[in-house]
Order: structure tokens, then C-alpha cells, then sequence
């Protein structure tokens, strides 16, 4: 069963593009379906198991992929990671810069060394990747990038050095899509809101026990799909999206949106769109969802 996308077939064909962050959630996700539009994507990550992992699915439904194990927060493993995708395939088309990772806590109980690392993991590490397609590759070929934020418009309570890191990711792409315009590269950002993906699965305590009830503060009424980002994503990387650039994409369910002195509506009658023919729900959600 392949993957359902709503995009056209073929949309990608002869195009290879780069997913960071590649092994698991919403950026295996991503990869299955740039794949299944006719994509060759590079997969990477730190864990080649878990890349060879997700190339060996791809293949098995007639997708194209590659792999690269390597650590984003590190400059000249980049270098050298690009340079691999570039010397096997002569051109690298569009990027999503999906890698990234944070732990829950208080900003009073952050260490340096913790904040430190949130922050390399997304946005040091995400800023290197770009920068090296850019100059190895789109600064002469043109191109289109896509950025991985979060849903950080309010504040990011118990999430403080990633709300941070993401927002300076959004702004990073905002300046990126003005500098580099010029060559014909586009950057864009999304900021998922509760995404269900297999993420959830790695936090525990009392952070863990309210992922269930997430859902009764989106207005849909509901937690989102992988594959509602993935779409979103894909189109943006895509030449319906030529004249987009600079942006940041909300894919949250209407999180943000008015005030905590006005109750939600009840309801429910959201439907879900589940693209992804390997798509799990996480066992958080299957135990008290």
C-alpha cells in the first residue's frame, strides 16, 4: 500500500531533497511521501539504523533514498554529509530541516549546558545544513527549504530553550528568504502544534500524563496527523509554492487562538487526514487517549 498524498504524482520527479532528522516521526513521514511524489531523498540522522531502517521501506514500495549518519550540531560533518548527497547527485533541490529535539522543564531548573544544547540541536544545527546546501549547492541552482518551528507564538511553557531556538529558526528563514531570494532559493517555516507522532512516547511523568488531554485545547478538537504536516511541507518545497517565501505556517489546529477566559465550544467533528500508510499512533495516545 503506498503512501496517499494529496499532492499530484510525480510532483518531484528527478528531484533529490534532503530530510534531516529522517528516522523517525514527522521527518519519516516526510521522507515516504517526497518519495512517493518521485523524490530520491536523503535521509539523516545520528542512528544509521534507524536510517536504514526507513530507506528499507521506502524501497520496498518503489521509493528512491540514501542515507547519512551524522550530527547536525558539528560544522564539518555537514560539510562533508552535503558534499556526499551533492557528488552522488549533481544537485540538491529542496531540504526540509527537520531535526531537532528538547526535554520538558522549567526555565528555572535549565542548566546551560541543557539550554545550550536545545538550542544547537534546533537552531545551531538546522542554520549549518542550510547554509552548506546553499553554498555547495542552491546559491547556483535555485532551490526551496523548509524549516521545522514548533507552536511557540504565546510562549512555551516547560519548553523554554526550544520555544527559543524555534523562534529564532523562524527568523533565521525569514532573513534567509531575504538574502537569498536573489538565487531563486525560497525558505519557509512550519510550526506544528500536538502532532501525533512517535515523539510523545519519549517524555514521562507528568508531562507524559497530559498528552492525552491535549486535545481538549484545540478548537478542532483534536491532536493532528504526521501526515498533516508532511503535506504542508511537500507543498511548500514544491513548485506551487514558487511565490512563497518568508513565511511561517501554523499547522496547529487553532491552538493560539482566543482568550482563557472563553471556554471551547464542544464538539468534534474534525476529521483527521492520514496519508501515511505506515502511520502509528503513538502508545501514550493508545493508553489514555
Amino acid at each position: 500500500m503506498p503512501y496517499r498524498s494529496v499532492l499530484r504524482p510525480g510532483l518531484f520527479a528527478g528531484q533529490t531533497i534532503i530530510v534531516t532528522g529522517g528516522g523517525s516521526g514527522i521527518g519519516r513521514c516526510t521522507a515516504h511521501e517526497l518519495a512517493a511524489l518521485g523524490a530520491h531523498v536523503a535521509i539523516t540522522g545520528r542512528k544509521a539504523e534507524k536510517l536504514a531502517a526507513v530507506k528499507a521501506e521506502i524501497e520496498a514500495v518503489g521509493g528512491s533514498c540514501e542515507c547519512h549518519a551524522f550530527d547536525i550540531r558539528e560544522e564539518q560533518p555537514v560539510k562533508d554529509a552535503i558534499a556526499a548527497v551533492l557528488t552522488r547527485n549533481g544537485r540538491i533541490h529542496g531540504l526540509f530541516n527537520n531535526a531537532g529535539g528538547q526535554f520538558p522543564a522549567a526555565i528555572e531548573d535549565i542548566s546551560q549546558r541543557g539550554f545550550d544544547a536545545v538550542v544547537r540541536n534546533n537552531l545551531t544545527g538546522g542554520f549549518l545544513v542550510a547554509r552548506e546546501v546553499f553554498n555547495q549547492s542552491m546559491k547556483a541552482h535555485g532551490g526551496s527549504i523548509v524549516f521545522m518551528a514548533a507552536d511557540m507564538r504565546n510562549g512555551m511553557p516547560t519548553m523554554g530553550h526550544s520555544g527559543a531556538a524555534r523562534a529564532g529558526t523562524v527568523n533565521l528563514a525569514m532573513t534567509m528568504a531575504f538574502e537569498w531570494g536573489r538565487a531563486g532559493v525560497r525558505v519557509n517555516a512550519v510550526s506544528p502544534g500536538w502532532i501525533a507522532s512517535s515523539g510523545m512516547d519519549t517524555y514521562e511523568g507528568e508531562f507524559k500524563r497530559n498528552i492525552p488531554l491535549l486535545k481538549n485545547n484545540v478548537p478542532l478538537g483534536r491532536i493532528g496527523t504526521e501526515s498533516e504536516v508532511s503535506s504542508v511541507v511537500c507543498f511548500l518545497l514544491s513548485e506551487g509554492a514558487a511565490f512563497i517565501t518568508g513565511i511561517n505556517v501554523g499547522i496547529d489546529g487553532g491552538v493560539p487562538l482566543g482568550t482563557r477566559n472563553i471556554p471551547l465550544p464542544e464538539g468534534g467533528h474534525s476529521q483527521p487526514y492520514e496519508g501515511f500508510h505506515l502511520a502509528v499512533t503513538p502508545k501514550v495516545l493508545q493508553e489514555g487517549g
